[in-house]
Parts: C-alpha cells; sequence; structure tokens
C-alpha cells in the first residue's frame, strides 16, 4: 500500500485530533491545524520540505496565538464569589453600621452574619451586594 504524503498529514492531524479529545489538551487541536497545513502544502504540489516548514509554522504560529489569548483572558472567580456554586452571591444586604474593625452585623436570612468590605473601599452604609463569601463572613460591595 502506497500512500501520497497528502494522505498521511491528513491521517496524522486525524490522530492527533483524537488525541486531543482523548486528553482535553487543546494545544494538540492548534497542532492539527498545522498538520492541516502540511496537507495542503502537498495538495498544492510542494516538496517534503516545504510540507514540513508550513506544518511547523502553522502549528507553532497558531500554539502561540492560543497561548497568549488565554494568557490575556481575565482568570475564572474562584468558587467562593461564583453565584453558580454559592447561590448568597449577588444577593442584597442591607448594612446600618460598621464597626471600627472593618466588620459589619447584617441579618440575612434569618441569621446573624457578619459583613466585611473590600480593603481599599470607604465602608458607608446601605444596601450592598454579596461579592463572596469567606468562611462564614461575607464579602460586601456597596451599590
Amino acid at each position: 500500500m502506497n500512500l501520497d504524503a497528502s494522505t498521511l498529514w491528513w491521517l496524522m492531524a486525524g490522530a492527533v485530533v483524537v488525541a486531543e479529545l482523548l486528553t482535553g489538551t487543546f494545544y494538540l487541536l492548534m497542532l492539527a491545524i498545522g498538520l492541516v497545513a502540511g496537507a495542503l502544502a502537498a495538495h498544492a504540489g510542494l516538496g517534503t520540505a516545504a510540507q514540513v516548514l508550513a506544518s511547523a509554522i502553522v502549528g507553532t504560529a497558531t500554539v502561540l496565538v492560543a497561548y497568549f489569548m488565554r494568557r490575556n483572558r481575565p482568570g475564572e472567580p474562584s468558587a467562593r464569589a461564583d453565584r453558580s456554586v454559592n447561590l448568597d452571591v449577588g444577593e442584597t444586604v442591607q448594612i446600618d453600621a460598621w464597626q471600627p474593625d472593618g466588620t459589619a452585623s447584617v441579618r440575612y436570612r434569618g441569621a446573624s452574619w457578619t459583613a466585611v468590605h473590600r480593603a481599599g473601599i470607604t465602608p458607608a452604609t446601605g444596601p450592598h451586594r454579596v461579592a463572596e463569601l469567606i468562611g462564614n463572613r461575607l464579602l460586601v460591595d456597596p451599590i
């Protein structure tokens, strides 16, 4: 059995896509795009060196683009601040007075809770939104 160069490139791309599906490594998908570039270069009639060069350039470029896009993306919120994990996040509480230590006692869901504010924010009375649960304390932001 004699396979064309483009067929080998497509088989390698397919194998890398299968590996990506099994492992969930997104960068393997970028490398598969590079292998597809090698296959397209083979279809265009380029030599082996040009096919390898096209595959390497496209694969490297897509990996770098994916890396920098992922690096510049803001991180996911912690589970303590994620509303889908903690239904208290986003709820509103009323703060009537702040203590000198930066805490306040609030009534929330029928119980007494200790609320704290973020560093650098001047505490003020009034409605606040729960931003995060830290242990048994509510981290609140003014509304």
